[in-house]
């Protein structure tokens, strides 16, 4: 309790790690939701990984929805495609708070593995942040122009 700014640091660590949690509300699971963001999304590539996302215009909705895919055309095995969304997830999971506090309005994600070859956590983990920080630099400038 003696420094200010130590005290604000130890609480922006203590919330940053409080909100690495990937609830089932936090999932994109809509059919309608997928639907429109594979119709009307943007999206933006970081080797190996897709990102296409959408704005949610429902208000209801209290949080991003984030969904994984692996195309089975690169990867025959399902156990291949499912240890890539368990990679997918997780960077997402811990890089979260990025998307949360730098971005006004909520988004619908999807991300995709596009690579054919297997690559490990950190290169997924790095993809994720770099498409996020793009993202970020995209809809965060485009926020200030429409307000």
């Amino acid at each position: 309790m003696g420094n200010p700014e130590a005290d604000f640091f130890i609480l922006a660590l203590y919330l940053h790690y409080m909100n690495e949690k990937f609830p089932s509300a936090e999932k994109l699971k809509s059919k309608i939701l997928i639907d429109k963001l594979f119709a009307e999304g943007k999206s933006l590539n970081k080797f190996p990984l897709k990102l296409i996302y959408t704005p949610i215009v429902n208000d209801e909705i209290p949080n991003h929805k984030t969904g994984v895919s692996v195309p089975k055309r690169n990867f025959k095995k399902a156990v291949d495609r499912n240890y890539f969304k368990r990679l997918m997830r997780e960077a997402f999971r811990k890089n979260k708070y990025l998307v949360d506090n730098n971005l006004p309005r909520k988004f619908a994600f999807m991300f995709i593995y596009t690579g054919q070859k297997r690559f490990g956590y950190l290169d997924i983990e790095n993809a994720v942040k770099d498409i996020i920080k793009k993202l970020i630099e995209r809809e965060g400038n485009h926020e200030k122009h429409d307000n």
